[in-house]
């Protein structure tokens, strides 16, 4: 009787929609921030070349320094963070602190614009320094979101719960970018000057931030409440004893390590090609801001799709076929690109993309929560590691993506070159096995 209390307890309806609502209001960043909006305005409102920090940049390179700034501080300091969420019970603090940091900062965007004067660029330092901080309130909040996974449902749901929470994701981000985007085409509809060309984008990103505190609150109300340790020095020392009796776990965990080498390797090749995807499109297939806008339109709402095909995939077949079948679909969709040569074939890609786009995602958590060993209470920390691998794998893909445009002269020998990166994640995933667990009917 209090096995079934417990699950019914784990899988209470109300909590895991409102532990999704928390990926319905961070997709507001990750769509208009990270991908549609805000990258296309940095780069317009810059020169095409200045100084900054004494360095002679780019303003499309110093877009993508600043996002690996950005991940590099995430990496070095989750860890540990981690470490004292479980140990102290604060996984939901951390998680409201960086939701709170993000969503200001996407707020504050709203006073990043067009530089007047081209020598100083003040005003450059405000939009990176938001640019970064809304980097770290993302990447730093999922952390914790993906923790409670574990907590909320029991392992036979895992790969629907997981699915709902980037559905709710792509679904809310789609919506608010579909708003901005009519604001920021017919301005004169709200009230906007038209010959004030900036304001609308900004004030997309001042939308970004209240989105995203407000929508949290359904989340930070619903999850389940921890015991707190009183901070002391003692809560950081046992925050690394946390993060080290995980890591030692991890070394003994032969299945989990497997599967982790893999995730790092696919997740360079995914990540690469979520980012570029639009730089690829302009620079290769002269897209306009218009076709790229009906590109990430087309990724977000098929990948709702995806999400659910290939948990019902998994259901099935297991986690294991479910991912290697993304995986090979994702090689094609590399091999495809390369000789891609018109914008309808180039649309026809990018509903592939979004539909393992979705799938990857989703069954990528809700396989790892199915590998930590059952009873762990330092899921924080464990989806530390994860996040982690996740974020170091974008460095990693980035940077050869670029390497390997310069050195070849071509963006098309980039895009094939990623293939290397899933066939690695097939070796490796083809070694992992995961337990059969009924399927909720």
């Amino acid at each position: 009787m209090m096995e079934d209390t417990l699950k019914m307890e784990l899988n209470n309806k109300r909590t895991i929609n409102a532990w999704a609502m928390f990926d319905w209001a961070n997709s507001s960043y990750a769509l208009v921030i990270a991908v549609a909006i805000f990258p296309i305005y940095f780069n317009n409102v810059l020169a095409d070349e200045f100084t900054f920090l004494g360095i002679t940049v780019t303003d499309s390179s110093l877009f993508s320094y600043s996002l690996s700034f950005a991940y590099l501080i995430v990496a070095l300091i989750l860890p540990l963070l981690s470490g004292i969420a479980d140990y102290g019970g604060r996984k939901l603090s951390f998680m409201t602190f960086f939701t709170f940091l993000g969503g200001i900062a996407c707020m504050l965007m709203f006073f990043f614009e067009q530089d007047k004067d081209l020598e100083s660029h003040g005003n450059v330092y405000l939009g990176v320094t938001t640019f970064v901080l809304a980097v770290i309130g993302f990447a730093g909040g999922q952390v914790f979101y993906n923790a409670y996974l574990p907590l909320i449902a029991t392992k036979d749901r895992f790969d629907q719960v997981s699915a709902k929470g980037f559905s709710y994701g792509y679904i809310g981000s789609v919506l608010l970018l579909v708003f901005n985007l009519v604001m920021i085409q017919k301005p004169e509809w709200f009230g906007i000057d038209p010959e004030n060309g900036w304001l609308a984008p900004r004030i997309s990103f001042l939308m970004v931030g209240v989105w995203w505190i407000g929508f949290a609150q359904i989340t930070f109300f619903r999850m389940p409440k921890e015991e707190k340790a009183p901070w002391t020095n003692k809560i950081m020392r046992r925050g690394f004893e946390e993060l080290k009796k995980v890591w030692e776990h991890l070394k003994s965990l032969q299945n989990l390590k497997r599967f982790l080498i893999s995730f790092f390797f696919y997740s360079a090749g995914v990540q690469t090609v979520i980012y570029l995807a639009s730089t690829f499109a302009v620079e290769e297939l002269k897209f306009e801001a218009g076709d790229l806008i009906i590109v990430i339109l087309i990724l977000q709402i098929v990948a709702i799709f995806g999400a659910y095909l290939f948990a019902y995939v998994s259901k099935l077949k297991g986690n294991i076929f479910s991912l290697m079948s993304m995986l090979i679909i994702w090689i094609i969709i590399c091999i495809a690109a390369y000789f891609v040569q018109g914008q309808l074939d180039f649309y026809i890609i990018a509903a592939f993309v979004g539909l393992v786009m979705g799938g990857v995602q989703s069954m990528s958590r809700s396989t790892y929560s199915k590998l930590i060993p059952k009873g762990t209470k330092e899921t924080a920390s464990y989806f530390s590691f994860f996040d982690v691998l996740e974020k170091l794998a974008i460095v990693m893909g980035t940077f050869s993506f670029g390497f390997i445009e310069q050195i070849t002269g071509g963006m098309r020998n980039s895009i094939l070159a990623l293939t290397v990166y899933f066939l690695i994640g097939i070796i490796f995933l083809a070694m992992v096995t995961v337990e059969k667990t009924k399927q909720p009917t």
